[in-house]
């Protein structure tokens, strides 16, 4: 995709959705962490319904060490991976006291040291907890770099590094989530809905569906 499509078709997923926003539910970006660490392999939907009650007793490390890992597990039993999750929750909370005054550091390499938190994870908190012009590449925005040529790329990070290149800056903060919501939504993976798609004009797929 050339640079003046890119523009176009970032200014139209603006106009569609001027404050897009992630679907994790949390209260601070303690809880969100613990949220994102939770998704991995699991539906935001499910993580809200299992955080709910969690988040509404448990918002701070020091809290979460208190509750315990037993209690935590009942909490998140539902969300695949639980057990190993509930270990990893306790062990970076535990670390962020021992570490980081029992605050969420605001720097990747700090994040990407406490237990669970890899790069992806990273880069949603640095975007959602503190705006950083960060994009996490899961599925969805893999699939949707490669499918519409926007940025083809092997790997997950291929494909991130390709878009913080090409990314128009002024797009940069929230391209993150119109590209995630987007790729959820609209250009899903076994059937885009290309008749319903704000920006098909600028896409570079060439087995659009139709309606």
């Amino acid at each position: 995709m050339v640079n003046a499509k890119i523009e176009k078709f970032f200014a139209a997923l603006a106009k569609a959705n001027p404050k897009p926003k992630g679907e994790l539910e949390y209260t601070n970006p303690y809880t969100l962490l613990v949220a994102v660490v939770l998704s991995a392999q699991a539906t935001d939907t499910g993580v809200n319904k299992a955080t709910r009650s969690l988040f509404a007793a448990v918002d701070t490390p020091e809290k979460m060490v208190k509750l315990g890992e037993k209690k935590l597990r009942n909490h998140v039993r539902t969300i695949g991976l639980f057990n190993t999750k509930a270990k990893n929750i306790l062990s970076l909370s535990k670390m962020l006291i021992e570490r980081f005054d029992g605050k969420v550091p605001r720097d990747r390499a700090a994040l990407e040291s406490l237990p669970g938190v890899g790069r992806k994870t990273a880069n949603v908190v640095l975007n959602i907890a503190f705006g950083e012009p960060t994009i996490a590449v899961d599925t969805h925005i893999f699939r949707l770099g490669n499918r519409t040529g926007l940025a083809p790329g092997k790997t997950p990070l291929a494909v991130e590094e390709a878009l913080l290149r090409r990314v128009p800056k002024k797009y940069l903060r929230h391209a993150h989530h119109w590209l995630i919501l987007h790729g959820r939504y609209v250009c899903k993976a076994r059937k885009p809905d290309c008749p319903n798609c704000v920006v098909r004009q600028f896409c570079e797929y060439d087995a659009k569906t139709t309606a």
